[in-house]
């Protein structure tokens, strides 16, 4: 039954357009959330890693002294970060004279590491000059003694001449803790992810359960199952079922009465051609009788042969119609019997699946049957074998006899209405071309064939109900 239900992620699906906008939303919001919260957690840890330089500094510039030369000095002692006095241990401090002032100037005028920590060992950190007020605080980013990134911190400090104070520290551990925080950010945003896709895919799948019911429902309608759109539906859904069930039952009012009056009007030309037909029996066997009852054979023939027509044109395409095949069929059987008691024909049929049905009308399957069961009774010797079954979406349903059969360029004349072989044998010459046009109606074929008891087959395809 689920064959003609659209993949629920089929092409143009509902539900993967609605999971595709919520999971490029949901990437792109994470995506830009690692980057706004990598960037806040980068900043945070450094302006801690600045604060720490700018004590580091204060502390510099509270131990520097000057000698009576207006040389600086510093006791290593005074500095509590045993990293000063361990070489390349990735904090540094190192003072430049700037200009050249007071005593001893000419010595020391632009010289840089005129102080410096024991760390540098001997090495030098070399920084651009910066203009700086002083007391004011500069940042550099360098390469440190040891080739590692170093960022350095600064301030100007003035006595007799200018000083440039440095401190600076490794910022491997600085990119360490940033990497393994995004690592740790990503992998937590990835699982939140995963998370709400999931939380997306249960949200869509119960929003749009009601659609997914009301596609089964018309499924089922489909199939024959039911004659209206069955089920719960919300709010949302059941004002746009009842009018569906609406129009279904407005349908199936319109083909009633034009069923109806078609009746009516077969049923008011039977009258008359009856009263015809017994006056013309009764008027003997002149050449006017004769003409007449052939006139009126002519006639009821052709209102059989439109009724049924008109009959399967109203309801072929009306959902819902289901008519199963082994009942139908069993009746057919029994009536050939009693008709054609006198002639002892076997008519017999193999066992028919329970769930084999005709999507369609019950009346037309009948006339279609009833047709070629009473075609084969006319022209069988002694035996008639009934057969069907489902090939795929098709329901099968051949009739053999074991009569003289058709030769294979004659076969085709015989579907032509009005036409029959044999004058001698009693019929209408409609019925094989009743059962062809109704068949076309539901989108069916009728072929004939050799039998394999000798005879005739009449195979007639129809649409198979789920």
């Amino acid at each position: 039954m689920t064959a003609n239900i659209p993949a629920r992620f089929g092409s143009g699906s509902l539900r993967l357009r609605l999971l595709g906008a919520t999971l490029v939303t949901l990437v792109l919001a994470l995506a830009g959330a690692h980057w706004w919260l990598n960037g806040l957690f980068r900043d945070h840890v450094l302006r801690q890693f600045d604060s720490t330089l700018v004590q580091q500094l204060d502390q510099l510039t509270a131990r520097l002294t000057f000698n009576n030369q207006g040389l600086p000095q510093i006791d290593p002692r005074s500095l509590s970060d045993p990293r000063w006095e361990r070489p390349y241990s990735g904090l540094y401090w190192q003072i430049d004279r700037v200009d050249a002032q007071g005593p001893g100037s000419a010595q020391t005028a632009g010289r840089s590491g005129v102080l410096r920590s024991r760390s540098l060992w001997d090495t030098q950190l070399g920084l651009t000059l910066d203009a700086l007020e002083p007391g004011g605080l500069h940042t550099h980013e360098a390469v440190g003694p040891a080739g590692e990134p170093v960022r350095v911190m600064e301030r100007t400090v003035t006595d007799n001449a200018s000083w440039r104070l440095m401190v600076a520290a490794d910022t491997r551990e600085l990119q360490q803790a940033s990497e393994r925080f995004s690592g740790l950010l990503a992998a937590s945003l990835a699982g939140l992810g995963v998370l709400l896709a999931l939380a997306a895919l249960a949200q869509v799948s119960v929003g749009l359960a009601p659609l997914r019911r009301m596609g089964e429902a018309l499924q089922r309608l489909r199939d024959g199952h039911t004659r209206r759109l069955e089920g719960e539906f919300p709010l949302e859904v059941q004002p746009l079922v009842e009018d569906f069930n609406s129009v279904l039952a407005r349908n199936e009012e319109v083909v009633e009465r034009t069923r109806t009056q078609a009746g009516n009007l077969a049923h008011a030309l039977k009258t008359p051609l009856a009263v015809m037909g017994n006056a013309a029996r009764q008027a003997g066997s002149s050449e006017l009788g004769r003409l007449v009852t052939e006139q009126i054979e002519q006639a009821q023939r052709h209102i059989q042969w439109h009724l049924a027509r008109a009959r399967a044109a109203a309801t072929r395409h009306m959902p819902g119609q289901r008519t199963p095949l082994a009942p139908l069929l069993a009746g057919l059987v029994r009536v050939m019997d009693k008709v054609h008691a006198e002639r002892s024909l076997q008519v017999q049929y193999d066992a028919v699946a329970a769930d084999l049905a005709f999507a369609g009308e019950a009346q037309d399957l009948q006339d279609m049957l009833g047709n070629l069961l009473d075609n084969a009774c006319r022209n069988a010797r002694l035996r008639v074998q009934v057969g069907a079954q489902g090939e795929g979406k098709r329901l099968c349903i051949w009739v053999d006899d074991d009569g003289p059969g058709i030769p294979a360029e004659l076969r085709p004349s015989v579907l032509q209405r009005g036409v029959r072989l044999d004058e001698s044998v009693p019929g209408s010459g409609l019925g094989l071309s009743i059962v062809e046009d109704l068949a076309s109606l539901y989108g069916g074929t009728l072929a004939l064939h050799t039998s394999p008891e000798g005879g005739l087959r009449a195979q007639l395809t129809l649409p198979l109900a789920s």
